[in-house]
């Protein structure tokens, strides 16, 4: 979608009026995120969006979800996390995002992610993870199907692009004088994205496939 995104013809009839403008808002967050993300890792304000290129292209799905008479019986969008350096996520009431949790034994449990009118969900992405070792984790999610609806939901996936998505190397950020290992390997966002699409949504990340 962004920067070079379709011509207005090409947007359906029905959206062509808000995407221009929902997409340059988002960047806009987009860039405001980034900031504070770098500050939490210890970087100038810049880094995540100027040295790493994190806000360069924004890929933008729109999601919509019938209302299923046996929703007991499918399932919306199985279990995965992001291969993107962060999603922002606008969804509608209905429902139906949940995302992985640990109890208090420590067990993964899934937990409902309610619609909040007026709130966007920002999702830590696979790249992230790897860049910050760990530190930020990449959120694991699903969609189940629902009784009511339609649910329609609009997702914005902040990703690399074009000569930068096989040419600029990530790795993860470790300053000077800290002394945690190294947790992943270095890698490119297009092997990153070729090894999601390869596995599929299998329910497995594909963080564990640059673990070292």
């Amino acid at each position: 979608m962004e920067p070079n995104g379709p011509t207005p013809e090409e947007i359906p009839p029905a959206c062509r009026g808000v995407v221009t403008d929902y997409t340059r808002l988002v960047r806009t967050l987009g860039g405001t995120v980034l900031e504070l993300l770098s500050e939490a890792l210890g970087l100038h304000r810049g880094y995540l969006e100027h040295d790493a290129g994190c806000l360069e292209w924004l890929n933008i799905a729109a999601h919509y979800y019938p209302a299923c008479p046996e929703p007991r019986l499918t399932m919306g969008t199985t279990r995965h996390s992001d291969p993107s350096f962060f999603t922002v996520l606008l969804q509608d009431g209905v429902g139906g995002l949940q995302v992985i949790v640990e109890d208090e034994k420590l067990q993964p449990v899934w937990v409902n992610v309610p619609a909040v009118a007026g709130a966007l969900i920002v999702n830590i992405g696979d790249f992230l993870q790897l860049m910050s070792n760990d530190r930020f984790k990449s959120v694991e999610h699903r969609v189940v199907s629902k009784s009511v609806g339609p649910r329609v939901s609009v997702a914005c996936f902040f990703q690399s692009h074009g000569a930068a998505a096989s040419t600029r190397v990530y790795g993860p950020i470790i300053q000077e004088g800290d002394p945690s290992p190294q947790l992943y390997r270095s890698t490119t966002v297009e092997e990153m994205l070729q090894h999601f699409r390869e596995k599929g949504l299998d329910g497995s990340s594909a963080l564990q496939h640059f673990r070292v």
